[in-house]
């Protein structure tokens, strides 16, 4: 493949997608983004979405909805690679706008690639933006079992207060990093969208001579994330409560934990996804490789912010959240010469910094609370 590339990255407005753009010009490559500036991320005006204006005038850009295929034929037009994050994101929310996500998330990719194997085109690339919530529940050991992957969680058991993730015939269970041939069983309507899509991804293009490459990311965070909207990450959320004064209700008992990455680190792995000749036709964890519970989240970020939010830990659940899961990233540092430089600890005082600098935001948090409950989804 050759140095300089001329790259379509769809959704390309967004968090990930617009500091990938400005990383992929500095390496002289060139650049479309094809995004609909979608309220929810860039609010009601999103001509002055911080992240739009930072690529809008450095970008051949168009303003169009990814599901559409004459939008699709025109941001290809001399692309010869593409990067696909263009989704909607939120486990909760997919579980009530069932059609919309997989119309979003499902049936554009299929256009796509229906474009692929029937019109002209140049491109010989594809990484594919996946998440770790195609694995559902991570990977564990047990005494008895060995390596196991426990079922979702019971909603009865979590309605008594017990968030333990269970294999029958197991005593408790220890967590280990879960690494990219671990079983696959998403517990939300996201999870299975994004599974559907790595899975057309990596089948489809290889028949067609594209090389496709999977990143499946962990829990991305970082300057420029939104603060405003309700059903993104927990460190903006909270965060953006911090500054508003606002209590945080801390879901279960606090201990549930993820596998935060900070975006540099999430823009370096798919940089080399998009460049490295290794990373053809696989598939890789994009992560921090260490867990961190909620609880240590919000008090962290309460203690950097300077902020009294009271801290409830409530047990309170969402139908179809995992207990744990973080990556396994030896794969990506064997193939892709990958390795996260950014700590939690470092990242979080630089995410901080960003976010005092922002300042308090609106949010609809609350309403997309009892949004939530009134589905059902909130116990």
């Amino acid at each position: 493949m050759s140095s300089k590339k001329n790259i379509l990255i769809t959704g390309g407005a967004g968090f990930i997608g617009s500091r990938l753009a400005l990383r992929l010009l500095s390496e002289g490559h060139a650049v479309t983004v094809l995004d609909n500036l979608s309220p929810q991320i860039h609010g009601d005006d999103p001509s002055q979405s911080p992240l739009y204006r930072s690529i809008a005038d450095k970008v051949r850009f168009l303003k169009k909805d990814v599901r559409s295929r004459d939008a699709l034929r025109a941001a290809l037009a001399g692309c010869d690679t593409v990067v696909h994050f263009a989704a909607e994101t939120g486990t909760g929310q997919s579980m009530y706008q069932i059609n919309h996500y997989v119309d979003v998330n499902i049936g554009a990719t299929a256009t796509l690639l229906d474009i692929f194997a029937n019109e002209p085109h140049e491109v010989k690339r594809v990484v594919i933006a996946s998440s770790r919530s195609i694995y559902g529940e991570g990977k564990y050991f047990s005494k008895e079992l060995g390596i196991v992957y426990p079922p979702h969680r019971s909603i009865e058991d979590m309605s008594a207060g017990d968030f333990r993730v269970k294999v029958p015939g197991s005593s408790d269970l220890t967590l280990v990093a879960t690494d990219e041939d671990s079983r696959i069983h998403p517990s939300s309507v996201y999870g299975i969208t994004k599974q559907v899509q790595e899975e057309m991804i990596m089948t489809v293009c290889p028949s067609l001579g594209i090389e496709p490459v999977a990143l499946r990311y962990q829990n991305v965070y970082g300057p420029g994330q939104s603060l405003s909207n309700p059903y993104t990450g927990i460190l903006s959320i909270f965060a953006n409560l911090i500054l508003n004064g606002k209590p945080i209700n801390v879901f279960e008992d606090g201990a549930e934990s993820r596998d935060f990455v900070f975006i540099d680190d999430v823009v370096a792995a798919t940089t080399l996804a998009i460049t490295e000749a290794a990373a053809a036709g696989q598939v890789f964890n994009v992560g921090s490789g260490v867990p961190t519970d909620v609880r240590t989240v919000a008090e962290t970020l309460n203690a950097k912010l300077g902020g009294h939010s009271p801290i409830k830990v409530s047990g309170n659940f969402r139908v179809g959240d995992i207990r744990h899961n973080f990556a396994d990233l030896e794969k990506a540092r064997q193939l892709l010469g990958f390795s996260p430089e950014v700590s939690f600890d470092e990242g979080i005082e630089r995410f901080c910094l960003w976010v005092r600098s922002v300042g308090p935001t609106s949010s609809d948090y609350a309403g997309s609370i009892k949004e939530m409950r009134a589905k059902g989804l909130l116990k």
